[in-house]
């Protein structure tokens, strides 16, 4: 479980190919503090640490992952929003974020607001009834709050403040780029209640 406060970005190293797999080499700032089998939220995936080297450590990438996240277009160099699972006892800044990915959405637009930063999302239609105005949402594994939505358009918002821009990856997501998305477990539960009565 994840709060989607991203806590560093890290830098993938080395990409490898084991079989229909991804073993993705990854740097970041915390690598003395990191375990192997410990849960880290990569752009929003949740990926468990499978090895520690002196520069780096590696998680795995399994079909699974690869086909419902946007991990395949990942590339060495990329820079990737991380953050360590939620600590009993810690300040819950963010929302609940699972680290399971529900889809892939294109960003159609980026409005530069001279201090702030709002970024518009186009969504498959079958989602709009996670979508909410002022509802939480995690892209790339930050959490957001769902600043407008247009369901005949299919596309939201989201107001980006100068910290966020400057300390994830945000300010590397370019007007066609697609971004991994989790929505609200809290209204992902409210919604399966209803649709089973």
């Amino acid at each position: 479980m994840f709060t989607g406060i991203i806590e560093e970005i890290g830098i993938i190293e080395k990409i490898e190919k084991d079989r229909d797999n991804i073993i993705l080499y990854i740097y970041c700032a915390f690598l003395d503090e990191i375990k192997i089998n410990q849960s880290i939220s990569h752009n929003g995936i949740c990926l468990t640490v499978t090895s520690l080297n002196k520069n780096n450590y590696t998680v795995c990438l399994i079909s699974e992952t690869i086909r419902k996240t946007n991990a395949s277009s990942w590339k060495i160099g990329n820079r990737i929003n991380l953050e360590r699972c939620l600590k009993i006892g810690d300040r819950l800044d963010g929302h609940f974020v699972q680290g399971h990915i529900d889809s892939i959405i294109e960003c159609v637009n980026i409005d530069d607001q001279e201090g702030s930063w709002v970024f518009e999302f186009k969504y498959p239609q079958e989602y709009a009834k996670y979508i909410v105005p002022k509802g939480s949402i995690s892209i790339n594994g930050v959490s957001l709050t769902i600043a407008e939505v247009n369901d005949n358009k299919s596309f939201f918002t989201v107001a980006i403040i100068p910290y966020t821009f400057k300390y994830t990856n945000f300010k590397s997501i370019k007007k066609g780029d697609f971004v991994n998305t989790e929505f609200d477990i809290l209204t992902k539960q409210i919604v399966r209640i209803n649709e089973k009565k």
